[in-house]
């Protein structure tokens, strides 16, 4: 909204520095960490009231999560609020790749609410049916995924390699759907000790707000050889966003948590990075940077298949998170072991766009 609106001025005067999208990007930050703070206590004590109880906390986790029942949920609420406020005043509202991300994103998270208000009303941890979740997450992908294929080509492109794609046409739109969902419930299952999946979450963010931005970008994209997207830029200052609102989140998030992401934070922040990864044509990037939410969901896979084929488990517990707690570690060690883990990945994930 501001950007339209110095365009309309000229850009006269401080104006100019809203043409930049590096300003705009450090703007977003800066806008979505003070709303967030600032709307955390009223948003908290809102949902403590309403809640009641919190959210419910699984009888057969680590024991040492009962101390947390009381807890309320829901708190991607405040995530979500800081974030669409921040996109719509410091990107440009003309882009098409704006509108689809904040569909996916706020798709996604009204689809965690309904979660989080069946597990809250229910007191059950299962909340709605997957088959109907599924659904749901697979009709926002799908017309988000139109949206963003329909502005860029259909190759999917290969790291490390310069200029080597793999041509999918048609194939390539319900590759982006899937990828969307799929990642979107990658962070979803991360989200299950205090702070665990909000900072890998924003170091993911971090890094896509360089590539996005570089892709954006004629120059640094044929310098570095990765594939040039037009106005990819604009989603460096959602990626932006993104940290600012995770970081206020986080600071009410940290142990011990005042409340909870839920699945209205985690299914919206995983969907907005799928989303923001297709628009800039790194999916496979993506795979690399948030290899941490990869891990978690492919222990849930693995630990599924083997019980049902055997009866026995490979982990004590699965998302892996949990098995690591099983084994003794304690909560804040198993949170900051797999924070460094994503911050490694995330620099492995950047190193890409060179090692070519």
């Amino acid at each position: 909204m501001l950007y339209l609106l110095a365009e309309w001025l000229d850009f006269e005067g401080l104006l100019n520095l809203i043409r930049y999208q590096t300003f705009r990007a450090g703007a977003a930050m800066i806008t979505a960490l003070l709303i967030g703070l600032f709307i955390g206590p009223k948003f908290i004590n809102m949902l403590r009231v309403r809640q009641g109880k919190g959210q419910p906390i699984r009888a057969d986790g680590p024991q040492s999560h009962q101390k947390k029942v009381g807890t309320p949920t829901m708190g991607g609420l405040m995530i979500l609020t800081a974030l669409t406020i921040s996109m719509l005043l410091w990107m440009d509202l003309r882009s098409q790749f704006l509108w689809a991300c904040l569909a996916v994103t706020m798709g996604f998270g009204v689809i965690g609410f309904l979660d989080d208000y069946d597990k809250v009303t229910k007191r059950s941890h299962k909340g709605v049916s997957a088959r109907v979740r599924l659904l749901a997450e697979f009709t926002v992908a799908g017309v988000a995924s139109y949206l963003i294929v329909s502005q860029i080509n259909t190759n999917l492109y290969v790291p490390f390699l310069s200029g080597q794609s793999i041509p999918m046409g048609w194939a390539y739109y319900v590759f982006a759907a899937v990828f969307i969902v799929g990642f979107g419930n990658a962070v979803n299952l991360t989200d299950g000790l205090d702070g665990l999946a909000t900072m890998p979450v924003v170091v993911a963010a971090g890094a896509f707000m360089l590539i996005c931005y570089l892709a954006g970008r004629v120059d640094f994209s044929d310098y570095l050889g990765i594939p040039h997207v037009p106005q990819a830029g604009e989603l460096a200052i959602m990626c932006a966003g993104i940290m600012g609102a995770g970081l206020a989140f986080l600071w009410y998030n940290a142990p011990p948590a005042a409340v909870f992401m839920g699945d209205t934070g985690s299914l919206a922040l995983g969907g907005a990075l799928g989303a923001i990864a297709v628009a800039s044509h790194h999916e496979i990037v993506l795979l690399i940077v948030g290899g941490l939410f990869v891990m978690e969901t492919a222990s849930v896979i693995i630990q599924v298949f083997w019980f049902k084929r055997t009866g026995k488990r490979v982990f004590r517990m699965a998302p892996i998170h949990h098995h690591f707690e099983q084994l003794g570690w304690s909560e804040s060690k198993v949170v900051i072991r797999f924070w460094i883990i994503a911050i490694v990945l995330a620099v492995i994930g950047l190193a890409t766009l060179k090692l070519r």
